[in-house]
Parts: C-alpha cells; sequence; structure tokens
C-alpha cells in the first residue's frame, strides 16, 4: 500500500512540473516572437538611413529645402503668400494671409508641377474666399482647411501627386 501511496503523491508533482513546462514554453514563445518582431522592425528602419542622406543633399544641392519628419525623401516646393478676402455675414471685412508649401515624393513632381502652379493657386484662392471667419477657429478649422487644399491641389496637378500641404504661416484678421 505504501508503494500506491507515493504514486499518489508522485502524480499530482508530475502534473504541476507539466504544467509549469508548459506555460514556461509559451511565455518563451512570446518573448522570441516579441523579440523577433522588434528586431525586423528596427532593422527595416535603419535601412533607410542612406537614401534619407541622398535625398537631403539632393535637395540642397537644388535649392529646396528638406522636410522636418519621419518622411526622409521628401522635396518641398514653395508657393507665393497669399492674401484673401473672406466671407463675411455681417459686411465686415476679413482677411487672411496664407503661405504654403507643398511636400513632394522626388524632383520629378517638382518640374511636372510647376506648369500648373496657376490652376493650383486659382483652386485656392477660389475655395479661400468663400471661407468665414468662423471656419477657421481652432486646429480642426485649420485641419479641414489643410484637407481641402491637399484635395483641390491633387486635382490640378492631377497627374502628378502631392504627399501635403504644410502651413508656413496662417494670419486671420
Amino acid at each position: 500500500m505504501a508503494t500506491e501511496a507515493e504514486i499518489g503523491g508522485e502524480a499530482p508533482a508530475k502534473k504541476g512540473s507539466k504544467k509549469l513546462f508548459i506555460i514556461g514554453g509559451a511565455a518563451a514563445a512570446v518573448v522570441l516572437l516579441g523579440g523577433g518582431a522588434l528586431f525586423f522592425f528596427m532593422s527595416s528602419s535603419g535601412g533607410a538611413q542612406p537614401a534619407a542622406t541622398e535625398a537631403h543633399g539632393a535637395a540642397a544641392e537644388h535649392g529646396g529645402e528638406h522636410g522636418a519628419g519621419p518622411v526622409a525623401d521628401t522635396f518641398i516646393f514653395n508657393l507665393e503668400p497669399m492674401m484673401v478676402n473672406l466671407n463675411s455675414e455681417n459686411g465686415q471685412q476679413n482677411y487672411m494671409k496664407l503661405t504654403v508649401a507643398l511636400e513632394v515624393a522626388d524632383e520629378h513632381m517638382m518640374t511636372e508641377i510647376q506648369p500648373r502652379l496657376a490652376k493650383v493657386v486659382d483652386a485656392f484662392q477660389v475655395y479661400m474666399r468663400e471661407l468665414r471667419k468662423s471656419d477657421l477657429e481652432g486646429s480642426a478649422g485649420v485641419y479641414r482647411l489643410k484637407e481641402e487644399l491637399l484635395r483641390r491641389v491633387n486635382l490640378a496637378v492631377y497627374p502628378a501627386r502631392i504627399e501635403s500641404i504644410l502651413f508656413k504661416e496662417i494670419l486671420v484678421q
């Protein structure tokens, strides 16, 4: 009987060690997968560094500015400042002065946009003259303005594409 009691006492200990072994193996697998994913993401972002340096050098050689941000291989196309009368509800004159830069993917896009600048400025002016001062209040108003100008500029320069609109100056009076 003593042997049966010993066997019965050892069986729960083996079950507990089995559970511990399975949990430990699962934890090790999660740590390995997490480490592999971290390595993959870190190595993929590090490989883009030489391209960023080349884009910065090309932008400096051609008199362009390099955009500050995570996208390193873009070029900045500066537009002339624009002054626009805003639509007024009560007859009071409101003005907006806006200086915009266009962020493009490469130099080829800059040369494609150049002949279409008149269309871009026209699209901006037509839209902005219908704005009211209240449309531009707060960060939500500026964000809507940015998104609408991006949509209009991409229509004006199609098939070329603008990556984003950068506001250099916004003055509403």
